[in-house]
């Protein structure tokens, strides 16, 4: 019977369908919930049309499941008003967790973002405070996108702390294909100063599945945050040079060696066992 069941929420977006890969390929029985099915149907997995807002269709697609993925969201702040991005975001966090507590469903991992510190989509531009940056940076979003990860994230640990649900909330930098991120790099090639709100972040979208799998088979959570980045920068320039000429007010707290990434993967390392296998810069 495998693994068990899991169900993965936001099936049918880019990262949904790594993370359902991931898991079939690691013998979970997958079930896969969205609004609209994936492009392609992977062979080994299930797929439910579910409404992520409504906790009676979650609880209906989550029955029988030991765990729940939790990736469904509008995945930035320009597609949608405000108010829609807000509002779609937080209530479809808030209804898997109820689903789950309702069902006796113990274990959660939720997508987070590097957006909830604030940088990323803040109306004046604007940098993170240190680096590297880690788990304990402060949130200070000023768009409707970064603060629904951060009511994500307090409504998880809410979540924990009335149904006892282990949570683990992942903090993406920004998640690429390899063609996706050669092309990033490209263009920060040419400017540079571009990727200063997000100190030239960024994940491979292989390294972020296996990231949601590990979160998932991690022992001894309550609620946890993890950021989840890339080894390296998209950038040739080496990090401290990048972060002295283009986001100087960054205190640097620790030597960033190379080009090796403004945000700190101690703690996914050390909790999780995770480890970026992939680079932009693979041939």
């Amino acid at each position: 019977m495998g693994k068990g069941r899991i169900l993965v929420t936001g099936a049918g977006g880019k990262l949904g369908q790594a993370v359902v890969e991931e898991l079939v390929t690691h013998d979970y029985d997958v079930v896969g919930a969205d609004r609209r099915p994936p492009p392609v149907q992977r062979p080994g997995a299930r797929f439910t049309e579910v409404e992520l807002g409504d906790v009676g269709q979650v609880a209906a697609a989550m029955s029988g499941a030991r765990a729940v993925i939790h990736l469904g969201a509008i995945p930035g702040p320009n597609r949608h008003p405000d108010d829609v991005v807000f509002g779609n975001n937080t209530l479809a966090t808030f209804a898997v967790l109820q689903a789950a507590g309702l069902l006796g469903v113990r274990k959660a991992v939720i997508a987070s973002s590097i957006s909830a510190l604030g940088p990323s989509f803040s109306p004046e531009p604007t940098t993170p405070l240190y680096a590297p940056v880690d788990e304990d940076h402060p949130l200070l979003v000023a768009d409707a996108y970064g603060l629904s990860k951060e009511v994500g994230e307090r409504t998880a640990a809410m979540f924990h702390r009335r149904a006892g649900i282990a949570v683990a909330a992942l903090r993406f930098t920004f998640i690429g294909t390899p063609d996706e991120l050669a092309e990033s790099a490209a263009r920060l090639r040419q400017n540079p100063a571009a990727g200063s709100r997000t100190l030239w972040s960024y994940v491979d979208i292989r390294d972020a599945a296996a990231a949601t799998r590990l979160a998932l088979e991690a022992a001894g959570l309550t609620f946890d945050v993890f950021n989840v980045s890339a080894a390296d920068t998209l950038s040739d320039v080496p990090t401290e040079n990048l972060l002295r000429e283009y986001a100087p007010s960054v205190q640097v707290r620790q030597p960033i060696v190379g080009n090796a990434s403004a945000y700190s993967i101690v703690k996914a390392r050390r909790v999780l066992g995770y480890k970026p296998a992939h680079s932009w810069r693979e041939k």
